[in-house]
């Protein structure tokens, strides 16, 4: 294998047993390949991450900051190790990360992306020549652990290769402006309309706030879990998380609540992005639930979002309610390869590297 090392020896530091004592950066048939395996490390591609993100149309889960984030506040779980690969014909990163499943030993390491639980759709970066994410993905090979993606969009799956298994997931509803307008919205949905009367009669109010609200998100999120058992957010750095990251984008975090003093009626958490608010947290009162307050909120929400120009994306699962106010759905898949798969994949595609030069 023809490469050169262009890094130094660091020292040898607690990570994974499996971790290559080098700040990886060399090149190899070509490809400048660098292995950033820390949120502080990450620094160095910023301006490269940014500049693929600005041209891929990503979603805010692609977002820079949000993924530093989580690969500093959950490196106790899911250690950093994301490959970026640059050539004259392109650049591609994959923004991955070692998960252990048995954290005091060590073991049963799965290869996944940046997000812990909390990132709906992932995906590589990439733009021009397929040679580069190629070899960023075989460089990954290296590590002889399953890969697992959940979820990748439709219009992100031209980023797998073929020789890696991608599978059927879920589905996102969603509301496309271009095909209802907000009117035409509310008149399919009434009783909603009336619900919302109805709440405004007790003395409900809809309110909206940007993301610097940690006190209101941590109470949310906390009633949340305290309302399900299978609740994510039971885990508290989860919780953490969202808080963080709702400082670190305010004006992309927006919670709309229906709240009458200091009761609390329903509350929905999205985020916004041109073109799109996707709906990612939903909460109600259960001691209102007669009158639908959550689903009289998203309701509302989205005819104010179609009256804007937006694009509503209620995200993965096709519950009941979802589907009651959504007008289309759109495709979610999941990369699940084993070890021998990823590994196969990356010596074949090593060896077309070496004829391609």
């Amino acid at each position: 294998m023809r490469h050169q090392v262009v890094a130094e020896h660091w020292a040898e530091s607690s990570k994974h047993p499996h971790c290559m004592p080098w700040r990886h950066t060399l090149v190899q048939h070509g490809h400048k390949i660098q292995i950033l395996r820390s949120a502080q490390e990450m620094d160095r591609i910023r301006p490269l991450w940014d500049s693929l993100i600005a041209r891929n149309g990503s979603t805010i889960f692609q977002d820079f900051g949000l993924n530093q984030l989580a690969a500093r506040m959950f490196a106790g779980r899911e250690e950093p190790y994301v490959i970026c690969v640059e050539s004259s014909g392109g650049a591609a990163i994959v923004p991955a990360v070692l998960r252990q499943k048995d954290l005091l030993h060590k073991k049963d390491v799965t290869v996944r992306l940046l997000g812990e639980e909390l990132f709906d759709y992932r995906g590589f970066l990439h733009q021009g020549d397929k040679d580069v994410l190629w070899a960023a993905l075989a460089t990954l090979a290296e590590r002889k652990c399953p890969l697992e993606i959940v979820a990748v969009r439709e219009c992100d799956r031209h980023l797998i290769p073929a020789k890696l298994p991608l599978l059927p997931f879920a589905a996102a509803p969603m509301v496309q402006a271009g095909n209802i307008s907000a009117e035409t919205f509310a008149a399919a949905h009434s009783r909603l309309g009336r619900n919302l009367r109805r709440m405004a009669r007790l003395g409900f109010q809809l309110l909206k706030y940007d993301g610097n609200n940690p006190q209101l998100l941590h109470s949310i999120y906390q009633r949340k879990a305290e309302q399900q058992n299978t609740c994510l957010f039971h885990d508290r750095a989860r919780i953490e998380f969202m808080v963080a990251a709702a400082q670190l984008l305010p004006e992309a975090f927006e919670i709309f609540t229906l709240e009458h003093g200091s009761s609390l009626a329903a509350a929905l958490v999205t985020l916004l992005e041109p073109g799109v608010r996707r709906f990612y947290t939903g909460w109600f009162s259960a001691e209102l639930e007669k009158h639908s307050p959550a689903l009289t909120l998203i309701y509302e929400v989205t005819r104010q979002s179609l009256a804007a120009g937006l694009n509503c994306d209620y995200m993965t699962g096709e519950q009941p309610y979802k589907m009651r106010l959504a007008t289309g759905t759109v495709p979610l898949f999941r990369v699940h390869a084993a070890a021998e798969q990823l590994a196969h994949f990356g010596k074949s595609t090593i060896a077309e590297l070496r004829v391609a030069i």
